[in-house]
């Protein structure tokens, strides 16, 4: 074989092998409206994985911060207040959603940071950061960034705020999250999503932190205060943003993040509801919930909006399982219980275990909303032990120790649908979708 036509072989060969390899596939980059998804346990994770676990303990151990999590978005009335690659950051990042890929700084600094949808705020840990992770922004290398005062009308949205009364000084705040805290200054840089980029984006720098729970390389908010994504991007993205998560168990295959009304999906939805106690979770009105063809009893003020009391259904991305409150959890319960055959076991967060062999008869869960039904795959209502033996309703109640009014649909209960946020329009979708 001569020079030319090895060197013809070579370059086919390694053409074909990037046509047919997944991980190159969902690694590139397209326009700033859709990006794939990539999950952190898969093939494609850009992160060295753990040691290996089995499929159910990964989830109990994710779904054992549920508490911390729920008790944060209670906690949230009490204080003042393009597309994008996502993987599940659970194990690695010691938080049990999903993290996205961007691209902070000039020249742009990679950073995996969570995607948060009840949270306004990004924040990322800064070089010189006491308790961070390995991985910080080099905030001294970005010819973009700046600090930003305490006169800046922007430093007024943060919340824990230690400004002094002359507002002199640097934009310096505390926050709290899950259970861990830390201490910030408001900054400022370019944030490039994909090939969109926007300057000037707000966030906070983070010189301390204390507690596990921070996320190590920081958070995107994507909730609906002035600070979060969908604000700060002005008319980039007209309020509207969709995701479809994809399975904490995909290995190869990957969702997207679609930012903007360009390309979403034509879906029934159903109105958002506004907390202003609560301005940045996506209330939604779950007006019932069906096992089988039987609509549960459930007293109506278990499921009622009320902002007062932050009473409602939130659908929030960084919640495991979904947890409703007892007396809606313990009807969905002890209907399901009808429909398939005992005796029952514990695993972990799950109280409704079963025999594997009788899953065939599980009956569907469906989610009535005003003006839009959701029947939920049976994937996302069910898991299995990992020896496979048990299979088990995988949702819970709230936890004993958190005084919680709140319904939220969690993110197992959201993988592989796609989930649209049209805040300007106030409205959200949900659709059966092939995340992965």
């Amino acid at each position: 074989m001569d020079i030319p036509t090895i060197f013809l072989f070579f370059t086919l060969l390694v053409s074909t092998t990037k046509a047919s390899d997944p991980c190159a596939a969902s690694s590139s980059q397209s326009d700033g409206s859709d990006l794939s998804i990539i999950h952190i346990y898969g093939k494609c994770s850009p992160f060295t994985p753990p040691k290996p676990d089995s499929w159910v303990n990964t989830v109990l151990n994710m779904a054992s911060k549920d508490p911390q999590r729920v008790t944060y978005l209670v906690s949230l009335g009490s204080q003042k207040t393009t597309s994008v690659p996502i993987a599940s950051g659970q194990q690695i990042l010691n938080v049990g959603n999903y993290v996205v890929r961007v691209k902070l700084g000039t020249p742009g600094q990679l950073m995996f940071m969570v995607l948060d949808t009840s949270n306004d705020a990004a924040w990322v840990p800064c070089n010189g950061c006491a308790g961070c992770s390995s991985t910080t922004f080099s905030c001294n290398t970005s010819s973009s960034y700046g600090s930003m005062d305490c006169s800046m009308p922007e430093c007024t949205q943060v919340r824990g705020l230690s400004c002094t009364e002359t507002g002199a000084g640097s934009c310096v705040f505390n926050q709290s999250y899950a259970g861990s805290s830390f201490a910030a200054t408001l900054s400022h840089d370019s944030l490039r999503l994909a090939s969109d980029v926007i300057p000037n984006y707000a966030f906070g720098c983070i010189s301390a932190v204390s507690g596990p729970s921070i996320p190590p390389q920081g958070l995107l908010g994507l909730g609906r205060g002035p600070m979060s994504l969908l604000s700060q991007s002005g008319s980039l993205y007209s309020g509207v943003f969709s995701y479809c998560l994809p399975s904490f168990k995909s290995y190869y295959f990957s969702g997207s993040l679609k930012l903007g009304p360009v390309g979403q999906p034509n879906i029934k939805t159903t109105p958002l509801l506004k907390n202003p106690r609560r301005p940045s979770l996506y209330y939604v009105n779950l007006t019932g919930i069906s096992v089988g063809k039987v609509l549960v009893p459930v007293a109506p003020e278990f499921l009622a909006f009320d902002p007062t009391t932050g009473a409602g259904t939130v659908i929030d991305s960084g919640t495991v399982i979904s947890r409703f409150v007892e007396p809606v959890y313990a009807a969905i319960r002890d209907e399901f219980r009808k429909h398939v055959i005992g005796p029952f076991s514990t695993l972990g967060a799950f109280d409704t275990c079963f025999t594997a062999t009788n899953e065939d008869v599980a009956p569907a869960i469906t989610f009535h909303f005003t003006g839009m039904d959701v029947m939920l795959p049976l994937e996302n209502s069910l898991i299995h032990s990992s020896s496979g033996s048990l299979a088990c309703l995988a949702m819970a109640a709230a936890p004993n120790n958190v005084n919680s009014v709140l319904n939220v649909i969690a993110n197992l209960q959201q993988q592989n649908l796609r989930i649209l946020f049209d805040v300007v329009n106030s409205r959200v979708g949900i659709a059966r979708g092939l995340c992965n």
